[in-house]
């Protein structure tokens, strides 16, 4: 999983180069129709619960994230119908910031910002223009930046969060099962989630830092979400596998 996951064409947003661009808004979520699963902060966790699974997936060895599960086979999202609409009522922030995203450079506190030139609304006739005449942001743009730079900050305190989590070792794994008509079986090894009895156990003073913190509405939002998995197992059963 990597933060530009349906980014065909990212580059860095330029005030030369894309001066006369606009951006025409289309509804179409098509480009996110290939992943399973998208990354939450933890803000987001109480409104993603009414619709989603809520897990954390290991990026690398140092590195996980909480993700909202979006289908248990590979290269599908159930969440975006055949027409391109997002089906919930909740769309993740990590979905609505395209086709804009910040990309980290050298400096891990140094970000840039890039466009999806994929993207079919780009263009230089119709909908919002990124620039004005003097080449300024317009407020379209700065909204989006505005946007992008508050996700930034709920990152990092979902990293916070989430390294809070490991150093009480809350994390366990599970693996979730989906058999359906036809003979059709799918087993998703691997995912993490928060141990409740971990969590019963801990020593007060934890508990009351979690408290605290604001984690604990977090975590048990994540617990409570697990129930979404019958709602994913549910789509499956009424979709074709692509």
């Amino acid at each position: 999983m990597t933060t530009l996951m349906f980014y065909d064409k990212p580059v860095p947003l330029n005030r030369e180069t894309h001066k006369n661009f606009k951006i025409a808004p289309s509804g179409d979520f098509k480009f996110a129709a290939k992943t399973n699963s998208i990354v939450l902060t933890g803000i987001e966790f109480i409104e993603a619960s009414k619709e989603y699974p809520i897990v954390f997936a290991k990026v690398s060895d140092d590195v996980t994230v909480p993700v909202a599960l979006l289908s248990m086979r590979n290269d599908e999202n159930l969440y975006v119908s055949a027409d391109g609409k997002w089906d919930a009522r909740y769309i993740p922030a990590f979905v609505r910031r395209y086709p804009f995203v910040l990309a980290g450079g050298s400096d891990a506190k140094q970000f840039a910002v890039c466009i999806d030139e994929a993207f079919p609304g780009l263009n230089e006739k119709d909908g919002q223009p990124l620039f004005n005449d003097k080449g300024e942001n317009t407020p379209f743009l700065q909204a989006a930046l505005d946007f992008m730079n508050n996700y930034q900050g709920q990152f990092q305190l979902t990293e916070a969060f989430v390294k809070k989590l490991k150093d009480l070792d809350l994390f366990t794994e599970m693996s979730a099962k989906a058999e359906l008509a036809g003979g059709e079986n799918y087993l998703l090894n691997g995912i993490t989630i928060i141990d409740e009895q971990k969590l019963l156990k801990l020593k007060q003073k934890d508990a009351y830092d979690l408290f605290q913190s604001g984690y604990m509405g977090w975590i048990y939002a994540h617990l409570m979400s697990l129930s979404n998995l019958s709602r994913v197992l549910d789509k499956m059963k009424g979709a074709t596998p692509a």
